[in-house]
């Protein structure tokens, strides 16, 4: 089971707000997830990101990959230290 670290979609239509959630990599966007890690709400400005740094770093070490969404989010935040953005770099090629 591959894992992914992804966004899913909530809230209303034209109000959108996203979880970032550890998933399987064929669930649908939606679908059912492993865990939430945090939120990032595009609407404020500039857009919020809260991700749990811990709950990451766990998911990370256990060879989640991020999207390519969620790693330009978390970079822009720099929450992801230098191993963290080796692995999902090399993941991204």
């Amino acid at each position: 089971m591959a894992v992914r670290i992804r966004l899913t979609r909530k809230g209303a239509k034209k109000k959108p707000f996203y979880r970032i959630v550890a998933a399987d990599s064929q669930s649908p966007r939606d679908g059912k997830f492993l865990e939430v890690l945090g939120t990032y709400d595009p609407l404020q400005n500039p857009a919020q990101v809260k991700v749990d740094g811990a709950l990451l770093q766990k998911w990370l070490d256990r060879g989640a990959t991020p999207s390519d969404t969620v790693f330009n989010l978390l970079k822009a935040q720099g929450l992801l230290t230098q191993a963290g953005e080796g692995e999902a770099a090399a993941a991204q090629s």
